[in-house]
């Protein structure tokens, strides 16, 4: 028999009853039923229970075990009565006796329990990250991940997508985020840069000749970390093809994405068709470049059944270009409870409030109710239900101003408004996944007034060198797309600028010169100009897609070691201090921080 186990803990059988089976694992917890002692025996597989009562000639030794210690147990199966079998394990039907025991490594105190799902304190979860890898939910989660990413890897080379790695050491590169730097020995005062992305190199392979390039591709940026981010690394199904427009991407990536949620969604509905959604109507209707589609509320603009009115301060902010009123419709809204309870949430969101009318009976008339009904009158209350389909017991809200300072708060009342309205969660139980498109090229920061890239510097832009020539920077799009689900940005895409005059024209646009461009990215224009094939990809975000399929709330819930919110590993202590004999090698000095 083998040195440690026969079997797994999730192997045996009611077939199996009278075999002799050796198992080795660890104790999950322990039992006492009357002088009788039942062990749950854990390992990667699953649980069997084990027992071991006075006559057994190793009583004593397990007696001794406590939880977490690991042990190997050699014995006999024995069927469970009928009334003793536990459907929830599959090993439920069954149980072993236990003949012999040895112990493989004792368990000190636990920092936290292993057994059940008990909440504790990250930090402590993070310094103590292989006990909690131990917890039936989060060791399901890794195995989730690697599946999923097993899965990933067939489906793109069963498209004929072919694997290649990518530089960890390169140049640093303006990505949006600030770089990890890693200073070279061999070259005093110059630093290497781990990858933001492979963004330049898979460019390169294109130029280079291969086709379908696709990667699981690890990313470094030293950026704030949030519920659906990792400070310092993270990891994304890296892909870029060749002689494609942008509809080639996506025929190419829809089955993908709609198959890794079919196939590990645990059968919730999917998308079968991924809606095309312009970035300035999603922005409209949604708030959110990034929609949660569960939610069926769009938003309209409604200014014109404002201006002139009785409701002075609306009335005052439309006559101001640029300025706008915009209506998130509540089916089912139609309370003033309701309506006050709204009111309050946008209040804790920093707003002085926001302005709702809800629609009631009286004299069999479906009528307006509600201060700003009341000021605007009943005919313009009556236009607005007609604009946004409303009836009897619905009710709407109203934002009003300069949208780009009140669309973020919009998006987060709508789906606070649907949220709240639901009977229960069952609105949750899908993936709705769509393409957000026609980002705008440029964007102009709020304070300064200057113009830079909204989207990704590499994009081409919608009508190419002419548009950037001819158009009002801030109109020009790009063929840049976003692939979202219930919420989340999962990927960010691009057809690529492959012609050097162009690229060169869109840095000029935010102030940078050639030289500027040759300096940053020298090395990929330099390919482009000896033929670059027109080429794009996109690159979905591993873990985002897990923490999805996971119903994880944070996506360190779905990565087996992750840094804290400090961007700390407390379990391996780093980030750490160099030693004076590395700082000298390098060529470096410490300068505290005043």
């Amino acid at each position: 028999m083998h040195a440690y186990r026969s079997h797994t803990c999730a192997a045996l059988r009611a077939e199996h009853v009278g075999h002799d089976v050796r198992l080795s694992g660890w104790v999950h917890r322990v039992r006492d039923h009357g002088g009788v002692l039942f062990i749950d025996l854990r390992d990667h597989y699953g649980i069997t229970q084990v027992l071991c009562d006075p006559d057994s000639p190793v009583f004593k030794d397990v007696e001794k075990v406590r939880a977490e210690w690991v042990i190997r147990i050699d014995g006999v199966v024995k069927a469970r009565a009928e009334d003793l079998r536990n459907p929830k394990l599959d090993t439920g039907d069954i149980e072993v006796y236990v003949r012999d025991i040895e112990v493989l490594g004792e368990a000190g105190e636990l920092p936290l329990p292993v057994f059940g799902e008990q909440e504790y304190p990250e930090e402590t979860r993070l310094r103590y990250r292989f006990l909690d890898l131990r917890r039936e939910k989060l060791h399901a989660n890794i195995v989730l991940r690697s599946k999923v990413i097993s899965w990933l890897r067939r489906s793109m080379t069963d498209q004929g997508f072919l694997e290649y790695q990518t530089p960890i050491l390169t140049a640093s590169s303006p990505e949006g985020a600030r770089d990890f730097l890693v200073p070279s020995r061999l070259h005093p005062g110059k630093f290497y840069a781990l990858p933001q992305a492979p963004q330049q190199f898979k460019q390169l392979i294109m130029v280079a000749g291969f086709d379908r390039y696709f990667q699981i591709a690890p990313c470094f940026r030293d950026e704030d970390p949030r519920a659906d981010r990792s400070p310092g690394e993270f990891y994304q199904l890296d892909i870029e093809m060749s002689f494609v427009e942008q509809e080639d991407v996506f025929q190419a990536i829809e089955p993908v994405m709609r198959g890794v949620f079919e196939e590990f969604g645990g059968g919730r509905p999917v998308s079968k068709v991924f809606p095309r959604i312009p970035y300035a109507e999603s922005m409209l209707k949604y708030g959110s470049d990034k929609p949660d589609l569960r939610n069926p509320i769009e938003m309209q603009i409604v200014s014109e059944h404002f201006r002139d009115s009785g409701f002075a301060i609306f009335a005052k902010i439309v006559e101001q270009d640029g300025n706008e009123v915009r209506a998130i419709p509540a089916p089912g809204g139609g309370s003033r409870k309701f309506c006050d309870r709204m009111n309050s949430w946008a209040q804790k969101e920093g707003l002085p409030g926001m302005g709702y009318i809800f629609w009631r009976e009286e004299e069999g008339q479906t009528v307006g109710a509600g201060p700003l009904a009341k000021n605007i009158g009943p005919e313009r209350t009556e236009a607005i239900r007609q604009q946004l389909g409303l009836g009897l017991g619905d009710a709407a809200f109203f934002l009003a101003g300069e949208p780009s300072k009140f669309v973020d708060v919009a998006g987060r009342a709508r789906n606070a408004i649907w949220a709240d309205l639901q009977p229960n969660d069952d609105w949750k139980n899908e993936f709705k996944l769509a393409w957000i498109v026609d980002f705008p090229m440029y964007e102009k920061d709020p304070d300064t007034g200057a113009l830079d890239f909204s989207h990704n510097p590499f994009s081409m832009p919608q009508g190419g060198l002419e548009a950037l020539e001819k158009m009002n920077p801030l109109d020009v799009l790009g063929y840049q797309y976003d692939i979202v689900c219930n919420g989340v940005e999962l990927s960010s895409g691009a057809i690529r600028n492959h012609k050097p005059e162009i690229m060169y024209k869109a840095f000029e646009i935010v102030g940078h010169d050639q030289k500027f461009v040759d300096d940053h990215f020298g090395g990929m224009l330099s390919a482009f100009k000896f033929g670059a094939p027109p080429h794009g990809g996109i690159a979905p975000g591993v873990d985002r897609i897990v923490m999805l399929l996971a119903g994880a709330e944070n996506i360190r819930e779905v990565i087996m070691f992750p840094m804290n919110q400090r961007a700390e590993d407390l379990m391996m202590q780093a980030p750490s201090p160099a030693t004076n004999e590395q700082l000298r090698e390098l060529g470096l000095r410490v300068i505290p921080r005043d």
